[in-house]
């Protein structure tokens, strides 16, 4: 008797599903949909995160708090767990540096802004994500 196999392939921004029958029998391996897509909604917005905290300290210097809560409010569901690492590894790269401002209401706080490899960095993830942008719109423009 032969296994069946369900097989996962994707990419940033495609998920390809494929369902083998079962020898000898016409039912397919149930899968829910919509848990797969829930689950790459959650990989596509990880992949996006480091533009996002990036298109928020572009803008004018932040402090990680209101980097999480515009975050938040663009809907892109993070955590201050996720914050913390990905902002020390853009400081550790030279990407961000950070200036310390003393607070009314209690320690000083670390602002972020973007070095000038930062800006050069930044310009150059805005590049591609427009072409990827572009490039889906030319992939989709013929589905309803």
């Amino acid at each position: 008797m032969q296994k069946s196999y369900l097989v996962l392939h994707s990419t940033v921004f495609f998920l390809y599903i494929c369902c083998m029958k079962r020898e000898n029998t016409d039912t397919q391996i149930p899968i829910d949909v919509g848990k797969l897509i829930e689950n790459k909604k959650k990989q596509m917005r990880k992949g996006v995160l480091e533009l996002g905290i990036l298109s928020i300290i572009a803008e004018e210097e932040a402090y990680t708090s209101d980097i999480i809560k515009k975050l938040k409010d663009s809907e892109l569901a993070v955590k201050e767990g996720t914050v913390y690492p990905l902002l020390t590894r853009l400081k550790n790269a030279g990407i961000l540096s950070y200036s310390w401002r003393e607070s009314l209401e209690g320690p000083p706080r670390k602002y972020y802004n973007l070095t000038d490899a930062g800006e050069q960095f930044f310009n150059g993830l805005m590049t591609v994500w427009k072409e990827l942008v572009n490039e889906m719109e030319n992939y989709t423009k013929h589905i309803t």
